[in-house]
């Protein structure tokens, strides 16, 4: 009986690049679009600010061949911040290769834009700043302003580029998908839902116009009415739910 030849190991004749996953989180916080920013403690960019991020885990020894994009940027997110990994709304928003992004060799990074989860503002403590665990190589963790704080930094790598991106692909969505009600609470008023919008477009929306168009989301079942009101100003307001 011939016994059967070992399966050929495969090899590669180029060089290969490192990967990297890079996430942009954002939430609103008092009517304020803010991203989270980490510090980096180490180099390349040691002490500058940077969205959280790391290498893509492989294992070529095994069969799994390493973690998925997902669960690295997922992964990363808990590392560098202490955030539970399962509660991010996460999207991948694209690949940023250019040859000299990393003066540590050639890397590419799929970059991600993540909805911090509205159960968990409560780790935000007063004035934007965040109640997070810095980890791994992340020297600190905190919320920046984008409109008004993030434009004075100057972030490490290509991060003002991905995060560039990420807001841009917000606010082209903002009108043709449900991200919005990723950033308020599990039920909420028109005027919560309004500072969202106005948040992420960093302008502020005419009122009346911008209840019209909640009746034509109730018309259009996408949310609906949901028990008890919420004391808003002088009187109560009316709280509503998405329809998922």
């Amino acid at each position: 009986m011939t016994k059967a030849k070992p399966a050929a190991k495969h090899s590669y004749a180029y060089p290969r690049p490192a990967v990297t996953v890079d996430v942009a989180l954002v939430t609103v916080v008092d009517t304020d679009l803010k991203v989270l920013l980490i510090r980096r403690g180490e180099a390349p960019f040691a002490g500058s600010w940077a969205l959280p991020g790391g290498f893509v885990r492989v294992d070529e020894s095994g069969t799994q061949r390493g973690e998925t994009l997902d669960a690295a940027a997922r992964r990363e997110l808990a590392e560098e911040t202490g955030l539970a990994s399962d509660s991010i709304y996460l999207e991948q928003l694209g690949a940023f290769g250019a040859p000299l992004r990393d003066p540590r060799g050639r890397v590419i990074s799929i970059a991600y834009c993540a909805l911090l989860d509205p159960e968990l503002r409560g780790t935000l403590a007063v004035k934007g700043k965040a109640v997070l665990r810095a980890g791994t190589d992340a020297a600190d963790a905190r919320w920046f302003s984008v409109a008004e704080e993030v434009t004075r930094l100057e972030l490490a790598f290509d991060h003002r580029e991905i995060l560039d991106a990420a807001l841009l692909r917000l606010r082209s969505r903002l009108d043709t998908s449900t991200v919005a009600f990723e950033l308020v609470p599990p039920t909420f008023t028109i005027g919560e839902l309004r500072e969202v919008f106005e948040a992420i477009r960093g302008e502020s929306l005419d009122a009346a116009n911008f209840r019209r168009r909640v009746e034509r989301m109730q018309d259009d079942g996408l949310i609906a009415s949901a028990p008890g009101k919420r004391r808003t100003g002088t009187k109560p307001a009316k709280v509503y739910r998405f329809v998922r």
